[in-house]
């Protein structure tokens, strides 16, 4: 085993929750963890890194990296790859993770893994599991050279016990390209709005909830468990809900503690999305509907009727 690079990816001085993954899976793989850490003013937090495995934490702070930018992005990893030269460079496979590492990719010639379900060294080999067919099934791929840049599947390995140590920060100087596609604005999600990826407890809605108005049912659930909303994708097909909610292969994957789905018949590319929830309640009038085989616990009856009653009896609970 060598030495493993994880871009740690941030929104707004934040780390996401799959880049504490990714440090997990590198320090399984690799003999020395490295991570890179890019924005307008990182070096004074970057350190907690350490605590889930990262032994040098290398920093590029620049005001032209606040916001994520392909050029700027593309230019630091690439330095970082050369300076360090990992046998293995870890990525999430975000909307951002998408972006940028096959062009990183395509300028360092490195065999690429993408959207990875596992990731594991086979002998001199990195081989890995993705889903494929829209989650019909699984293919084992492998790299025949090093090194290589693979992307996780958020969710796809569980987040590591936090430990009391700091990494080492170390300053990176890159050469940032100054022409090129410039950030103008970011639109953000509603104040408030739970991300579904970072969630420990989803309330998931299909079908079944038969128009975009029924939808707020499940924002009272939510709202009682303190929990994200999701939704299938003939949800958001059908224009319900933002595609940012949408759980599943064309969606987002999800590992949280507890997946509440209601009015979803559990299609094969909803399930590849939140099979590893840590906990499954459905809730369908349907009795043979193939959520009820993945589900811990399941409530056979009209959702309209269930979860009102749920709601109110949470409520209580909370006080």
């Amino acid at each position: 085993m060598g030495r493993v690079l994880v871009f740690a990816e941030q929104r707004d001085g934040s780390f996401r929750k799959s880049t504490y993954e990714a440090l997990g899976r590198a320090a399984d793989l690799g003999d020395e963890v490295h991570a890179l850490v890019c924005g307008a003013d990182v070096a004074d937090w970057a350190a907690d890194l350490g605590r889930y495995g990262a032994q040098v934490v290398h920093t590029v702070s620049d005001p032209a990296l606040a916001q994520y930018a392909s050029g700027a992005y593309a230019a630091a990893l690439d330095r970082a790859i050369e300076a360090l030269q990992p046998e293995l460079v870890l990525m999430i496979a975000t909307a951002m993770g998408k972006d940028l590492a096959p062009r990183v990719a395509a300028r360092r010639k490195m065999a690429m893994l993408s959207n990875c379900i596992t990731l594991d060294l086979e002998g001199e080999a990195y081989q890995a599991t993705k889903s494929m067919y829209g989650g019909k099934v699984f293919a084992k791929v492998h790299a025949t050279r090093k090194p290589v840049l693979a992307t996780l599947r958020p969710s796809a390995y569980p987040v590591p016990q936090p430990q009391e140590s700091a990494a080492e920060v170390k300053p990176l100087e890159v050469d940032l390209p100054s022409d090129g596609a410039r950030v103008i604005e970011v639109a953000q999600k509603a104040e408030g709005q739970i991300d579904v990826q970072e969630a420990e407890v989803i309330v998931s809605g299909g079908r079944g909830l038969k128009e975009p108005a029924n939808f707020d049912l499940l924002q009272e659930l939510a709202g009682a468990l303190q929990a994200a909303v999701g939704a299938s994708r003939a949800a958001v097909d059908a224009g319900w809900i933002d595609h940012a909610h949408q759980v599943g292969q064309t969606g987002k994957t999800v590992s949280p503690k507890l997946y509440v789905a209601v009015g979803i018949s559990g299609a094969i590319q909803h399930l590849a999305g939140m099979r590893t929830s840590k906990c499954i309640l459905a809730i369908n009038k349907d009795p043979d509907a193939p959520i009820f085989n993945l589900a811990d616990y399941g409530i056979v009856g009209d959702l309209f009727k269930v979860v009102p009653v749920l709601t109110r009896e949470l409520q209580k609970l909370s006080g």
